[in-house]
């Protein structure tokens, strides 16, 4: 069943059409539509939650509450940088609260925020799996994902100043 004109949402999530023509009547696609509508557009927009429950046949609060229930899912856009900060134990007890600070101070964001420009978004996580590198943090971009270990506060500081000034280098040119 393809995208009739005339419904909710048909005309705003044009990329999302094959996914739901696909998982229409697949049951139990409901996850794989919602990490395919976020790879799509970066996080679930909630206003396509009505459209996804109609194509796919399921409620929409159905879908809310996976949505929210799911740590990977996201229900407002992220920044350009998503920093997500580990929190599991290595980290926790090798100072991750520290570096958490330093971000805050340094962006004026707390877990969960994005910087006003739309730069940067902080998003604490349970664990990265990069323990012998605690404190650690991962920033993902559209160039890719790099990890970064054995944090200070100055550090992370100095990190987030280097983003920040290649970010300024792409914008003069």
């Amino acid at each position: 069943m393809t995208c009739n004109p005339n419904d909710y949402g048909c005309g705003k999530y044009p990329e999302l059409e094959p996914v739901l023509d696909k998982y229409a009547d697949v049951r139990g696609s409901l996850i794989t539509v919602l990490q395919k509508t976020q790879d799509i557009y970066g996080y679930i927009p909630v206003d396509a939650i009505n459209h996804i429950g109609d194509r796919i046949h399921v409620k929409p609060s159905k879908i809310y509450s996976v949505a929210t229930f799911y740590a990977q899912f996201r229900l407002e856009p992220v920044g350009k940088y998503l920093i997500m900060l580990c929190k599991g134990t290595a980290c926790h007890v090798n100072g991750t609260d520290s570096i958490e600070e330093a971000i805050t101070e340094f962006l004026g964001i707390k877990d969960g925020e994005t910087t006003e420009d739309g730069f940067f978004t902080l998003n604490n996580v349970a664990c990265l799996g990069c323990c012998s590198l605690a404190p650690a943090m991962l920033v993902r971009s559209n160039e890719g994902t790099e990890a970064y270990g054995n944090l200070t506060k100055e550090k992370t500081k100095k990190i987030l100043n280097d983003i920040k000034g290649r970010e300024a280098k792409e914008v003069k040119i």
